[in-house]
């Protein structure tokens, strides 16, 4: 059996690419995405947290309606690798609920915070049927706010073909985020790249296999 770990990018010869974004649903941020990604016709995956969930239904239910998808990022954020098992299992099973309720549809992904896995967490959320999910930008640091210039400068270089992209839309100021992320999908869109959601991705790469 092939070791567990996490998905950074997911090998296929179309120009598609993932853009994942954590810790909301946000009653501005995730509006503002949605309305860059309706105009050039793309989706994205929200990995959404389920306390935050809970505050934003509707919101999330925005997000589900316009063909986008979400995934878990756990019901309250804890680096999952400090709970027990038990503990972690808890905190997925719940978000999963609270995702659901709202879907009515199996939640696919998982990423979890921090990217704070072990071997244990990997089998708990394959346990799950999830995929776990990384990506290839982490440098970018979006989280931290450090400037569009700075966001933008290291997330180019990882773009590719089945290149996976973290951003955040909640837990925060994301206003460099937003405009970082508006200006990628337009550079992206010129150069003929189409938006597509994870489930989507994994899907066009097992049809190349």
């Amino acid at each position: 059996m092939a070791k567990l770990s996490l998905v950074h990018k997911v090998p296929t010869q179309e120009k598609v690419v993932a853009f994942t974004f954590d810790d909301g649903p946000h009653p501005l941020y995730t509006k503002e995405l949605l309305d860059i990604f309706h105009k050039h016709n793309g989706k994205a995956t929200f990995f959404m947290i389920g306390e935050e969930l809970n505050m934003y239904e509707a919101i999330a239910a925005e997000v589900h309606m316009a063909g986008h998808e979400i995934g878990n990022h756990t019901y309250s954020h804890p680096d999952l690798t400090t709970l027990t098992i038990d503990e972690a299992g808890a905190e997925l099973q719940r978000a999963d609920d609270t995702i659901r309720k709202v879907t009515g549809k199996h939640v696919l992904n998982f990423r979890p915070p921090f990217f704070g896995v072990n071997d244990d967490i990997l089998m708990l959320a394959a346990e799950f049927g999830y995929h776990s999910i990384g990506a290839v930008n982490g440098e970018a640091k979006d989280w931290e706010q450090p400037g569009v210039d700075f966001i933008l400068d290291h997330t180019r270089p990882t773009i590719e073909n089945g290149s996976i992209f973290l951003f955040h839309d909640g837990y925060g100021e994301r206003a460099q985020t937003i405009e970082s992320v508006r200006v990628l999908v337009e550079e992206l869109a010129a150069e003929g790249y189409r938006f597509v959601t994870l489930s989507e991705l994994f899907g066009i790469a097992d049809l190349q296999l």
